[in-house]
């Protein structure tokens, strides 16, 4: 088996990990309901995590293609855009599941399952786009 190969494999579930950990967090934050918002701020840390994952292993596809081809991927048009967003997404997330885990106890019950709507927003944007640079790669 070619490291190359193994190391893009590796990375790979590490990414998809990340991705469940960053839908399915949102998910069921969402899903429990403001009854259980003492399970929100453990969903919070294991939604940073997802976020760090994501944005780790993302850079870490780059720096084995240029490990293995002195550059990074040939990517262009559409995939571009769409890495643009996975990566802003990610940015966005992960400050917004920071700032709830240092501060979010403190807000509103509406201010709270806002914040949720809007981290589960953004993990569904950013799988979205994934399928997108995906495709057009």
């Amino acid at each position: 088996m070619e490291l190359q190969n193994l190391s893009y494999a590796a990375i790979q579930v590490v990414h998809n990990f990340g991705a469940v950990a960053v839908v399915g967090s949102a998910a069921c934050a969402l899903w429990l309901g403001p009854q259980f918002t003492g399970m929100r701020k453990p969903l919070a840390w294991i939604m940073l995590a997802g976020w760090a994952a994501q944005a780790a292993s993302g850079g870490a596809f780059g720096f084995v293609s240029w490990l293995y081809y002195g550059r990074f991927p040939d990517i262009h048009g559409i995939a571009v855009a769409a890495l643009l967003v996975k990566m802003a997404c990610a940015a966005a997330g992960f400050g917004l599941a920071a700032t709830y885990i240092y501060r979010g106890t403190g807000w509103s019950q509406r201010a709270g399952q806002a914040t949720w709507r809007a981290l589960a927003a953004l993990a569904a944007t950013a799988l979205t786009a994934a399928a997108v640079l995906r495709w057009f790669s």
